[in-house]
C-alpha cells in the first residue's frame, strides 16, 4: 500500500482556507478516502449518521486539483482510506506554509516550496510496533521540516466497500430540490432561534415553502419562506392556503403528505447541526430528504 504526492498551490489554499476549517466544525475525526481519480474527506459514513453520530458530509476533489505527481497503489483497486484528526492535519499544513513564507521572504526566494505528503510506517518513541502516519515533508530555502500526522490503520477491503457504498447512496440527489434564501440571512435567523430552544423543526414542501420553527412548553416561534424555486418533482399549492397562518399551512401540508404522496418533508435537527449546514455548504440548495440532511461539496472548479 503506497501513496505519495505533492500538494498544488490551489490545493494548499483550498484546504487551509476553506475546507479543513469547515471539516473541523463538523467533527474532529474524518476519513480520508483516496482513489486513482479523487481525494475525499468524509464524515460519519461508517455507521455514523445512521446511528445518531451526526451530520454526514463529503468533500470530493479531483486529484489534479489537490496534487501533482500523484502516486497511489494498493491491493484494493488502488483505493486507500484511513481516519485522521482534522486539527492535527490542519496544523501540519499551516506549519508547512510557514516554511513556505520564510522561504519567500529570504534573499534566495523560490517561486514555490514543495510540500510532499506520503503514507509511511514508523516506530513511535517508546513503542515496540510500527504505526501508520501521513508525513508532510517541506523544504524551504534554508530549512526543511518533516511532520508525522498519526492516522488510523488503513481500512480493510470490507470497510472500504462499505464506505464506497455509503458514498454512492449519499450522492443520489432526491427528487425535489428547493432553493433556499440568502445563506447569510438564513444563518442569522438560525442564530436567533437557538436562543429560544435546542431543537429546530424544518418543514419543506414541494410547492416551495420552507418553515423553520422552535417550540417549547411556553412559546412557539419560527419563520416562513414562501414560493421558493423548486427543481424536480413539484406540486401546485392548495387553493386558499394564502389566507391561513404559516403554522396552519405547515400542519396541513404535513397532514396531506401523510394521506397522499409526499408533498412535504419535516425533520428536526439540533442547532449545532443546522448551523453546520449553513457554514459548510457554499451553495444555496436545500435537499428535500428525510432524517438528518446530507451535505455535499462536489469537485471545486479550477
Amino acid at each position: 500500500m503506497k501513496f505519495k504526492a505533492f500538494l498544488t498551490q490551489d490545493g494548499v489554499h483550498l484546504l487551509d482556507k476553506r475546507f479543513l476549517p469547515a471539516l473541523d466544525k463538523v467533527g474532529r475525526i474524518c476519513h480520508v478516502y483516496l482513489t486513482p481519480d479523487h481525494a475525499m474527506f468524509l464524515h460519519n459514513f461508517l455507521g455514523g449518521a445512521a446511528g445518531g453520530g451526526g451530520v454526514e458530509c463529503v468533500a470530493q476533489f479531483d486529484k489534479d486539483l489537490l496534487f501533482r505527481d500523484y502516486r497511489i497503489a494498493s491491493a484494493n483497486a488502488d483505493r486507500i482510506a484511513f481516519a485522521v484528526d482534522v486539527p492535527l492535519l490542519h496544523r501540519a499544513l499551516r506549519s508547512a506554509l510557514t516554511i513556505h513564507a520564510q522561504s519567500l521572504a529570504g534573499p534566495s526566494a523560490a517561486a514555490a516550496v514543495d510540500i510532499q505528503i506520503k503514507l509511511v510506517k514508523k516506530l513511535p518513541a517508546g513503542s515496540r510496533s510500527s504505526a501508520p502516519f501521513l508525513t508532510f515533508e517541506t523544504k524551504g530555502a534554508r530549512s526543511a521540516v518533516v511532520q508525522d500526522v498519526p492516522i488510523s490503520k488503513p481500512l480493510s477491503r470490507a470497510d472500504v466497500a462499505e464506505l464506497q457504498a455509503s458514498l454512492d447512496a449519499a450522492q443520489d440527489l432526491p427528487q425535489t430540490l428547493v432553493q433556499v434564501p440568502d445563506l447569510s440571512q438564513l444563518q442569522s435567523l438560525v442564530d436567533r432561534l437557538k436562543n429560544v430552544g435546542d431543537l429546530l423543526t424544518v418543514s419543506i414542501t414541494q410547492y416551495g415553502d420552507l418553515h423553520l420553527q422552535v417550540s417549547t412548553t411556553l412559546i412557539t416561534v419560527g419563520s416562513e419562506f414562501r414560493k421558493l424555486r423548486v427543481l424536480g418533482a413539484h406540486a401546485e399549492p392548495p387553493v386558499g392556503d394564502q389566507n391561513l397562518s404559516a403554522r396552519t399551512r405547515t400542519e396541513m401540508a404535513i397532514q396531506r403528505a401523510s394521506e397522499h404522496e409526499a408533498l412535504s418533508e419535516e425533520f428536526a435537527v439540533s442547532f449545532g447541526q443546522a448551523r453546520l449546514c449553513l457554514l459548510w455548504y457554499c451553495s444555496t440548495w436545500c435537499l428535500l430528504n428525510s432524517d438528518i440532511p446530507v451535505l455535499h461539496s462536489w469537485d471545486a472548479p479550477h
